[in-house]
């Protein structure tokens, strides 16, 4: 199992999605955090606490997690291209038992998406913590927590990479499957969030899930503040984080189990 993980990292690198990835990583976690700490959270709309206060912080770092479509999107991408290219059938005519193969691209994808997420973390920290201190600004939480709150984002993004190798897997038909990705990310669960009744199961989907784990809830209560419906109060960060690894053990499993028996002609 060893030499096909590796096997299966091998191709991750020999493709230019890595540095496509390496790119974005950048973009979303030191890229989006030093703009919002350069321009101001309170400039923010709605406004966003100010950095020398503990929910400013939080509401920086958080605000990241809007960025989960990128790893998501990748994880997708990397395993449609399997069957796009068609180079998913030579990798089980060199390893038959399909699920040994899928299991190894799993956790090949899991190592890649938390490389993805600690890129996306120590930028970011480096962000806030760099153009803070040019500016002057104190940062209004100890060092031990933010790091936990970058920690909270390493595993969000290696999750949702799982998710989405695991639609992947499901779909095959690689513009299908992004197009599920990015609608359901930036469409249905936003409307979800606008719908009064149906509000109330956000908590338990992977947005408020997500939510939860990197205790931030700058999306619910903007929303909320935008049609007056109350959304469901989130979980606790526990639970929500426990909710989040239930997702991407379902999407493992999907993609594990699905490929089997199928054709993939």
């Amino acid at each position: 199992m060893i030499a096909l993980v590796a096997a299966e990292i091998r191709r991750l690198q020999s493709t230019r999605l890595w540095l496509w990835a390496l790119v974005a990583a950048l973009a979303c976690g030191g890229g989006l955090v030093g703009l919002i700490v350069l321009i101001g959270p309170h400039n923010a709309q709605p406004p966003m606490p100010g950095l020398e206060t503990p929910d400013g912080v939080r509401s920086v770092l958080g605000i990241v997690t809007v960025t989960v479509l990128v790893p998501a999107v990748l994880g997708t991408i990397a395993m449609t291209s399997e069957y796009r290219h068609r180079t998913i059938s030579t990798t089980f005519l060199f390893a038959p038992r399909r699920w040994r193969i899928l299991t190894a691209k799993l956790i090949a994808f899991a190592l890649g998406g938390t490389g993805y997420g600690l890129t996306v973390a120590i930028s970011a920290g480096l962000a806030l913590y760099g153009i803070a201190a040019l500016q002057g600004i104190p940062i209004g939480l100890g060092t031990a927590t933010v790091v936990e709150l970058l920690l909270r984002l390493v595993v969000t993004m290696a999750i949702y990479t799982v998710l989405g190798v695991g639609i992947g897997a499901l779909l095959r038909n690689q513009v299908a499957a992004l197009a599920v990705v990015v609608g359901y990310l930036y469409f249905i669960e936003l409307a979800i969030l606008a719908i009064p009744g149906v509000s109330t199961v956000y908590p338990i989907l992977p947005g408020g899930a997500t939510a939860s784990l990197t205790n931030f809830g700058y999306l619910t209560d903007a929303m909320a503040q935008q049609t007056g419906q109350p959304s469901g109060q989130l979980l606790s960060t526990p639970v929500g984080a426990l909710v989040l690894a239930g997702y991407a053990l379902l999407a493992a499993t999907l993609a594990v189990a699905f490929p089997l028996r199928r054709d993939i002609t």
